[in-house]
């Protein structure tokens, strides 16, 4: 009998997916990886140019150029094909231009037989991973967006760069919508599990205007790098891989992705990032944090703004 192999189909081959697809590479994740986009010449071109590149890498990996009909076997499909976010506009302004793009996107995949696990980060995310969810059929479980997971890592290493410390030990979430509506969950942080409040106790050098600017900065990143070099594309590219390991080697861990709400933080119906266990079946538990009082009025108000924005797209 043939070894059954991890296959990662990649669908998108511009800045975000190539840059995916090179540090999936560099960190010997997945068997086999096949690169699908509306530019076949492109496709081929980084197919081309990763396999020159396997001497270097740390595992063997099969990578190709492929189409849809190469997702029927894929464990993951991980989407990053879509309308950029340009100079000025928001994520949520890209909800019906990358609606649109989903839909057919989503009918290929699903007629080809795929029954894995869908990673999404194109944006508007949250939008579009609920719109995965609805095209696709498949339990919400295995429908997973990179939700607040980049936000997060801007946040932690905002904070450890603040205060001195390896950003590796610095715990605290971005939660809510993946875009203007966010919010830093100060009630939970904590480096080397002490809390923030203690962390920061008698220390004359802290100012709290200089958290409230941290977090406005992890808010407005995308907008600051946008500015400067046109797009985002290596944070979100390693927080993609991170979220590949974590469902296949089925590590249940703990990282801040855009998934289903049934009820959890009073609200249903919604894809939104929040803190949950990722394993090899998908989304295994939405944790559920202890918010205060100002942090559950603020994420229902970013809940609300998604929920509005969805409307344009299935309730017409």
């Amino acid at each position: 009998m043939l070894k059954r192999v991890n296959r990662v189909a990649l669908i998108g081959a511009g800045f975000v997916g190539s840059s995916y697809a090179f540090a999936l590479l560099n960190q010997g994740i997945t068997e086999e990886l096949v690169l699908i986009d509306v530019n076949k010449s492109k496709a081929e071109g980084d197919a081309m140019d990763l396999n020159h590149g396997l001497p270097f890498a740390p595992s063997r990996t099969k990578i190709w150029y492929g189409d849809y009909s190469d997702c029927k076997y894929a464990d993951l499909v991980v989407i990053t094909a879509g309308a950029n976010q340009k100079p000025g506009e928001t994520r949520l302004d890209l909800v019906e231009k990358n609606s649109r793009i989903f839909k057919g996107i989503i009918e290929e995949i699903m007629a080809s037989g795929f029954d894995g696990i869908f990673l999404v980060a194109t944006n508007p995310v949250d939008i579009l991973t609920y719109a995965v969810w609805k095209y696709s059929g498949l339990p919400k479980e295995r429908v997973i967006g990179s939700g607040t997971l980049l936000d997060t890592a801007r946040f932690r290493f905002l904070l450890g760069e603040y205060f001195d410390v390896d950003t590796r030990n610095v715990h605290a979430y971005i939660i809510g919508e993946h875009g203007d509506t966010e919010l830093p969950v100060w009630s939970h942080a904590d480096i080397a599990g002490t809390s923030l409040t203690e962390w920061t106790k008698n220390k004359a050098s802290f100012k709290q205007e200089d958290l409230d600017t941290i977090f406005l900065n992890v808010r407005d990143a995308a907008y600051h790098i946008i500015e400067r070099k046109g797009a985002t594309y290596y944070g979100i590219a390693m927080g993609l891989v991170r979220l590949t390991k974590a469902i296949l080697e089925n590590e249940n861990s703990v990282l801040t992705v855009s998934a289903y709400l049934d009820g959890q933080y009073g609200h249903k119906d919604i894809f939104i990032g929040i803190p949950a266990i990722v394993n090899r079946n998908g989304i295994k538990k939405v944790v559920e944090l202890d918010l205060s009082e100002e942090e559950k009025l603020k994420f229902s108000h970013s809940a609300d703004i998604l929920k509005k924005s969805m409307d344009l797209i299935f309730n017409k």
